[in-house]
């Protein structure tokens, strides 16, 4: 799946208040502002975002200016709001006194909706009063357009083949030009094709502007991509909302045929709609704020093709100062869903080693941190932890099996389809999968379950099979039957250490690529499901 990442979640708007404030003015209360620094993606370094307005003469201060932040699921975005007494005209905050601050990442405050907490003052100690901020999405359009249209005596122009009709949509932008925002499946041989219905979000189908220009294409598929134009027309989204009727039946208009012809030209055919409805759409915070909990699984390969851990050209060799690719892997995806695990434990899962005691067995399913009856570890660190100790209790082998691990996950997956939880299986690899008609069978048969699986190649291998499996070319299929949904994402880490000297670089730029669609596959199982987010949690 290609990433898209660096596309915000969402727009949200903090909404800032504080209440019992230090007082440091002598003679009247403090005059306070508040101002949100925040950490640039890429940097270290605290960089001002934003201030509100000074409330005079008052400790318990209710802030008007609204700070609108873009939100990433797939970063770490840290922020921290610190208070401060104007006492003058100056902008330089030197010259005021610090009240107090509260550091927070991003994530914490969409999912909370209302937070409040201490303000913390290292300077002076003791209570420095509550900060309380409100996280509310901004949206232009949170509705969905659900369409279906009808063809009727398309015009085809050949004598030696009939047509594959199928229609493209383009909306107008502020510069005039188009914009395809929607393409249907071709209908094959017919000249009264009947298009499936499909449900665009009507922020990206129109700008959530009803009265945008919309042309519509109508062409006939051909094989080597040279599809014929049939003809258009134009519509607006206010319009298809009328419903089907004769102001919804349009001629199919062929320009070049329209010039050539003249009066005798009538039309190309018609195209007729059959169905327009507007829908609620939600969005990825709406089901977070509804309780959806993200639970994570860690995948491991543990087989021999890593080469000896005791040397130092092994991907498994802990270097004391510098991480390997795996435990990199591990914090920069961990590090980011950790924020939304409210228990903050994963479930980690070995693969392709032999097991002590005797080393007979090889297990493609086995506990990382040696428990045999709890697989959970806690937080990203006590899964680091957990992983340099199983290297040294087992014997790297093999074959790389990933269908063991998948179907593990699964049958969690499988309780939980009301949308109370969203699964994520992070596999770390360094090479071909052995088992790959299992593995396909089995991301086929995850794919209607609330599940996304992100694989990490590590090291300089091949990975032409993996490609296989993230369906952005061709749609999964095991057995004749095809996945539900793209649940796969693939990348290579190497990919992310290319020209980078910073690792933390490299592990920002790998979270934020593997973890970017993931909001999106939330909201496509629970469209699929018809699931709901219940009401923002108190």
């Amino acid at each position: 799946m290609a990433g898209t990442a660096g596309t915000p979640t969402s727009l949200v708007e903090l909404t800032v208040s504080c209440r019992n404030l230090r007082d440091t003015d002598v003679f009247s209360k403090s005059d306070p502002v508040c101002v949100l620094f925040h950490q640039p993606y890429g940097s270290k370094n605290w960089t001002e975002y934003k201030r509100t307005e000074c409330v005079d003469n008052t400790l318990n201060p209710d802030f008007a200016t609204k700070i609108t932040i873009n939100y990433h699921f797939e970063e770490q975005q840290l922020l921290r709001f610190m208070i401060y007494d104007i006492d003058s005209a100056t902008q330089n905050l030197d010259h005021h006194d610090f009240l107090g601050e509260f550091e927070c990442h991003l994530a914490h405050l969409v999912n909370g909706c209302t937070v409040t907490k201490p303000l913390v003052n290292k300077n002076i100690g003791g209570n420095s009063g509550t900060i309380t901020v409100v996280t509310e999405e901004l949206s232009a359009s949170k509705e969905d357009l659900t369409l279906q249209f009808v063809g009727k005596t398309l015009e085809n122009r050949s004598w030696f083949s009939s047509i594959s009709p199928f229609l493209e949509f383009y909306k107008t932008t502020e510069n005039g030009s188009l914009l395809l925002v929607h393409r249907t499946e071709p209908v094959r041989s017919t000249q009264n094709p009947v298009w499936k219905n499909f449900r665009v979000p009507l922020r990206s189908f129109c700008a959530g502007d009803y009265d945008l220009n919309l042309k519509v294409v109508c062409k006939s598929h051909k094989s080597n991509g040279d599809h014929k134009v049939i003809g258009d027309f134009n519509t607006t989204v206010r319009k298809l909302v009328e419903g089907p009727g004769s102001s919804n039946t349009y001629w199919v208009i062929n320009q070049d045929r329209k010039k050539s012809k003249g009066g005798s030209y009538k039309n190309s055919g018609e195209v007729i709609l059959n169905t327009a409805q507007i829908t609620q759409a939600y969005s990825f915070l709406d089901y977070l704020r509804g309780g959806m909990e993200i639970n994570a699984f860690i995948g491991i390969d543990f087989t021999a093709s890593n080469g000896n851990p005791q040397t130092p050209q092994s991907l498994h060799f802990l270097h004391p100062s510098s991480p390997n690719q795996y435990i990199q892997a591990i914090s920069s995806v961990g590090e980011i869903i950790e924020d939304y695990d409210t228990d903050k434990y994963f479930p980690v899962l070995g693969f392709g080693a032999r097991m002590p005691p005797d080393y007979a067995t090889v297990s493609h399913e086995f506990f990382v941190n040696g428990d045999p009856s709890s697989p959970f570890c806690h937080r990203v660190q006590g899964v680091i932890e957990a992983y340099c100790s199983c290297l040294t209790r087992v014997q790297l082998y093999g074959p790389t099996n990933f269908a063991p691990i998948i179907n593990h996950v699964a049958k969690f997956a499988t309780t939980h389809q009301s949308g109370d939880k969203y699964f994520i299986l992070l596999i770390l690899t360094d090479g071909i999968i052995t088992d790959m008609p299992q593995t396909k069978e089995a991301i086929v048969n995850a794919s209607n379950l609330p599940l996304s699986i992100i694989i990490v190649g590590v090291g300089g291998a091949e990975f032409d099979s993996m490609e296989e499996l993230d369906g952005d070319v061709v749609r999964l299929s095991s057995h004749g039957r095809y996945a539900a949904r793209d649940i796969v994402q693939f990348v290579p880490f190497r990919d992310f250490m290319r020209g980078v000297t910073d690792p933390n670089l490299s592990k920002m730029n790998l979270a934020r690529e593997v973890l970017a669609e993931v909001p999106e596959q939330v909201i496509s199982y629970m469209k699929a499901n018809n699931i709901t987010p219940q009401p923002p949690k108190a």
